[in-house]
């Protein structure tokens, strides 16, 4: 039987749910992001798929993202973040509130490991365009990462099946982006979700 869910909405004037599912699994990347994040749980979302697509410059391949997939399932993390730091990632992922920005807000549930729900948000991608490999690289940076947060085994064995090519240049490259530099944040190698 499941616990009742803790957070009613993904959303809250003080703070959001935020599921991470990619690189901003990383530790470093997320503190670096965000202030004061805060791990509430590992979770799964089910009924997607992770996929890559586009192109990320500082990882030389493609961005992760999410895709509808029945059947599947996508492991990550339930950050609690404050209504800053929420802001703060947005800017990050370039979320815009016009819907210009390579990544938007979707609302889902997500199930803990333990049986608990939550109404969260991640990030997904506005263009769905065909599909790219990853950089070798970028693709080990969100298998240590997942590795770290004690995501399920077969998951992260299915992370390793993803097929990947190296990059063609050092990464990740620092990219500048003043949309968060403005805001006094700065990233000494990340990813992009």
């Amino acid at each position: 039987m499941c616990q009742v869910q803790i957070m009613k909405d993904a959303y809250d004037r003080d703070f959001c749910l935020y599921f991470a599912y990619g690189s901003n699994l990383n530790q470093n990347q997320i503190k670096e992001r965000c202030q004061s994040p805060e791990v509430i749980q590992v979770a799964r979302l089910t009924g997607f798929r992770l996929a890559f697509l586009g192109n990320s410059k500082r990882w030389d391949g493609a961005e992760e993202t999410v895709v509808l997939s029945p059947g599947d399932e996508v492991w990550g993390v339930v950050y609690k973040l404050n209504s800053g730091d929420a802001q703060k990632l947005d800017a990050w992922q370039d979320v815009r509130l016009d819907g210009t920005g390579p990544y938007f807000h979707y609302p889902a549930e997500v199930e803990a490991q333990d049986g608990t729900h939550f109404s969260v948000v991640f990030y997904r991608r506005d263009l769905q365009e065909d599909g790219h490999l990853p950089s070798t690289e970028f693709l080990n940076f969100i298998i240590k990462s997942a590795e770290s947060r004690g995501l399920p085994t077969d998951y992260i064995e299915k992370l390793r099946q993803i097929k990947s090519r190296p990059a063609t240049y050092p990464v990740p490259k620092r990219v500048p982006f003043h949309r968060f530099e403005s805001q006094g944040t700065a990233c000494s190698g990340c990813g992009t979700e």
